[in-house]
């Protein structure tokens, strides 16, 4: 419901790896000091993975209490305003699925893609279908736990009796707030099952590796209405019949709407995982970008996110979870403080490597890897916080380069949105190993997306460049400029030593 001088409330679900929130946005007309878009965080929860039933997952109960923790606050913050919130839609990462039945019951908690069920599961998929194949048809990079891998291995243990559909995370989701089934195509081009150029299921993959075809969802695009929450839900929750809409789905999709890109800049999506790239107008399939396994992504209005995954700041996450086990101090402003004041960069890794991704202790794969490589190894958690991040930064730029490579156009700047957007020392450390301009912010990117989306189904905006005007009149990034710093040069020559020594 919008208030009097016309304002609209939308509520933003955005789900990270083990931990959500939810955002209200108030849209505001130029009849009350608008157009704006105002975001405000209501309600933050947790749902880390457990282990049960033989695997690694992701508890949907916790997951949707704490969406039910978010309506309710939506309601009462919209309520202050003298308005109520109109819209929901969530937005989740990608890969992961669950199965329900012919009634609508979820059969069994998620499997989280760190789960080591996939391992060798690329090798196994191959033998079945060459891998060139499977990218013309696709244009999605290869990596272990992408659906595709998780399916074919979910099949190899036992599918569920009685399942029906199934839906990936955001679906799901949506379907426990109103019924729906149908799938999102943002989100689905993430599982390496959606054919790249028509942007439905790719049905002879189904068969040609022994795959469910018949519980695949509809694909809708990002900005449809799915249905009114539920009549349970409105009483349990003390709300009125808002509309369920499907923004972009999987949050880089979102991050990218909401981002307020200049014209030919890469964006770097940063949080627990580092999606780099650009926004195109079509997909990019060739032998060049196959060899480089970069991703052809859906993105809102028919564009492609092409881009390349990197490792990300969960690397410094695990980092710190270890440090606070052994009671060293491991706030983040310290580390930050402590890694800038450090002359020369200690080190460098390569953040790509497999081993990094969910190793039982991430410090010593990061001491090993620097062993191996011929470098001093640290054990301070400030030298290894600036080893993390310095390698992130030269990934990032090795990422852009090839961007320009693979497509032949200059990358003038980087645009650093999401949580990792407020860590200034990386964004620094990004314009000085690119040697170009860096914008950081917003951090909530992919609510921001999310709620443009929301606004557009709901006729409150025409277009994404609408959109991305309120975003940008209302969150001015910050700017920083490439800088000659000690030992950079160097550390540079090193870390494309490093890089090669794995490519």
């Amino acid at each position: 419901m919008a208030t009097q001088d016309g304002a609209s409330f939308h509520v933003a679900i955005d789900l990270g790896a083990g931990s959500g929130r939810a955002m209200l946005g108030r849209l505001l007309s130029a009849d009350c000091g608008g157009p704006a878009l105002l975001l405000e965080e209501i309600h933050r929860f947790h749902y880390p993975p457990l282990h049960h039933d033989g695997h690694l997952r992701w508890p949907f109960p916790a997951v949707l209490d704490g969406i039910k923790g978010g309506l309710r606050a939506a309601s009462r913050a919209a309520a202050v305003r003298n308005g109520a919130p109109e819209t929901v839609g969530v937005d989740s990462w990608g890969v992961d699925y669950g199965l329900v039945d012919a009634a609508g019951r979820l059969l069994q908690d998620p499997v989280c893609y760190r789960d080591h069920r996939t391992d060798g599961a690329i090798e196994r998929v191959l033998k079945k279908l060459p891998r060139a194949e499977i990218f013309q048809r696709t244009g999605i990079q290869f990596q272990q736990f992408n659906t595709l891998f998780q399916l074919h291995e979910h099949v190899r243990e036992g599918l569920p009796s009685g399942a029906r559909r199934l839906l990936m995370i955001p679906d799901l989701c949506h379907h426990s707030l109103c019924g729906a089934t149908s799938g999102e195509l943002t989100d689905a081009s993430t599982t390496q099952l959606v054919d790249v150029r028509t942007r439905r299921w790719a049905d002879d993959l189904f068969s040609r590796l022994g795959l469910p075809r018949e519980l695949m969802p509809e694909l809708r695009a990002p900005g449809t209405p799915l249905g009114e929450l539920r009549p349970s839900l409105q009483k349990e929750l003390h709300l009125p019949a808002l509309s369920v809409l499907a923004p972009a789905t999987h949050d880089t999709a979102s991050a990218v709407a909401g981002t307020p890109l200049q014209p030919g800049w890469a964006y770097v999506s940063s949080g627990t995982w580092s999606l780099v790239g650009t926004e195109r107008p079509g997909p990019l399939v060739n032998e060049a970008v196959a060899r480089a396994n970069f991703t052809n992504e859906a993105g809102v209005f028919g564009t492609v996110r092409f881009l390349r995954n990197v490792m990300g700041l969960w690397i410094l996450d695990s980092c710190r979870h270890e440090w606070e086990g052994r009671g060293l101090a491991a706030d983040l402003d310290g580390l930050l403080a402590a890694a800038g004041a450090i002359e020369k960069p200690p080190g460098l890794v390569y953040p790509d490597h497999p081993r990094f991704f969910n190793p039982r202790s991430m410090t010593a794969e990061l001491q090993a890897a620097l062993a191996e490589t011929g470098q001093k190894v640290p054990d301070d958690p400030a030298r290894l916080t600036r080893v993390v991040l310095d390698s992130l930064a030269f990934r990032y730029a090795s990422v852009v380069r090839s961007v320009e490579q693979l497509t032949g156009e200059p990358i003038p700047g980087i645009h650093i949105v999401g949580g990792g957007s407020l860590n200034e020392y990386l964004d620094q450390a990004t314009a000085d190993a690119a040697q170009r301009p860096v914008l950081a912010g917003p951090a909530e990117a992919a609510a921001t997306g999310n709620l443009l989306m929301q606004a557009f189904a709901a006729g409150r905006i025409r277009s994404l460049e609408e959109g991305r005007r309120l975003v940008e009149a209302g969150q001015r990034p910050r700017r920083f400029e490439p800088r000659e710093r000690a030992g950079w040069r160097e550390a540079g020559e090193r870390y494309r030593e490093v890089e090669g020594r794995y490519q």
